[in-house]
């Protein structure tokens, strides 16, 4: 389309000299008679947008929205910051795929985007990506979750603290003084950060204690009909158990149709204790309800805080860390207030 704009734009030239006898001067062309770039703009093609009024090009790579109501929530806090009304041209693309995250990272970055946000859904097998953003001139922000990478490779990350997070819940569950800790553990998507830090605490401390034991140790993926199934094999099975420990809500929830529909009781005065991620509304009124024992928060609204990264590296300026780590805690439904619930559900 330029080249051809160009073309058109020299013949209007010629035909314009030999009206005017040959002239040349500012009449050649009206100032405004065409959108083609100044011969100089291709050196700033991928430095972020410093002009007033002109859009900041991002694309955002997340997971499935379906997959929780923490994504869910966090999609739409993305969305709902990133658009042109906020100065922003972004292009989205959700997979929970790790292999057609990075190849659709692959392709933002040959478009040219001034910034890719990631939420990568696995930690590893993005050091192509990086270093390619890196010669472009793309800069990398972190969103959600980690990858492993060195922190040269990206210019900012907000994330929770996912080793914080389990090691947060089991140390809540130690607390509890169980004689003994049969568990069923259900894990979410293998190899994303969220999973390896909500295994890895409880791994230790099964490890590290005769008296915790895993009756079972499966992921469902995310998925809550999956974590229903398992639940109920183990119910079928006869073994018994004493703890559920759900890596999101979601799961969390599944457990419980298997344990209600056998008739098993849970929860605060329960048989079982139950144990869940992320902020939904739903389940920290379970929480405060009593019929769940615990919620690790993990906080999905990061969007604010990328936003204010982004507008100050445009603006020249640094960020302030490295690495930003959402406020997230744990709930108990002992302690837990309607308050809580009004605060930090989603």
């Amino acid at each position: 389309m330029k080249k051809a704009f160009c073309l058109l734009l020299t013949l209007c030239m010629v035909l314009a000299l030999a009206a005017c006898g040959g002239k040349t001067g500012g009449d050649t062309a009206p100032a405004d008679s065409g959108s083609s770039a100044p011969a100089d703009s291709g050196s700033d093609a991928q430095q972020p947008a410093d002009t007033a009024g002109e859009l900041i090009s991002v694309g955002i790579i997340n997971n499935d929205p379906n997959e929780s109501g923490y994504r869910t929530a966090n999609d739409a806090a993305m969305r709902a910051m990133f658009n042109e009304e906020n100065g922003y041209k972004a292009t989205f693309y959700n997979n929970n795929d790790a292999a057609q995250q990075i190849a659709t990272a692959q392709q933002m970055i040959q478009d040219e985007v001034d910034f890719l946000l990631l939420s990568p859904a696995s930690t590893t097998g993005w050091d192509t990506v990086l270093q390619d953003a890196q010669a472009a001139g793309t800069q990398i922000i972190l969103f959600d979750r980690m990858l492993e990478a060195d922190e040269s490779m990206y210019v900012a990350a907000v994330v929770s603290d996912m080793p914080a997070e389990g090691k947060t819940a089991v140390d809540w569950l130690a607390a509890q003084g169980l004689n003994e800790y049969n568990i069923i553990h259900i894990q979410g998507h293998m190899g994303s950060d969220a999973q390896l830090g909500r295994t890895g605490a409880l791994d230790e401390k099964v490890a590290a204690e005769g008296s915790w034991n895993y009756v079972t140790q499966q992921t469902a993926d995310w998925d809550e009909a999956t974590a229903r199934t398992i639940t109920q094999s183990v119910i079928d099975s006869g073994k018994p158990f004493n703890v559920i420990y759900a890596e999101n809500n979601g799961m969390a929830r599944g457990a419980v149709a298997a344990l209600d529909a056998a008739g098993i009781t849970h929860g605060k005065d329960g048989d079982v204790i139950v144990m869940g991620f992320d902020s939904d509304t739903w389940a920290m009124e379970a929480v405060l309800e009593g019929s769940w024992n615990y919620m690790g928060l993990c906080n999905p609204l990061q969007a604010e805080t990328v936003d204010g990264i982004i507008k100050d590296l445009v603006a020249g300026k640094a960020p302030s860390q490295k690495i930003i780590y959402t406020p997230e805690q744990g709930f108990d439904a002992a302690t837990i207030t309607q308050a809580d619930v009004d605060t930090y559900g989603t």
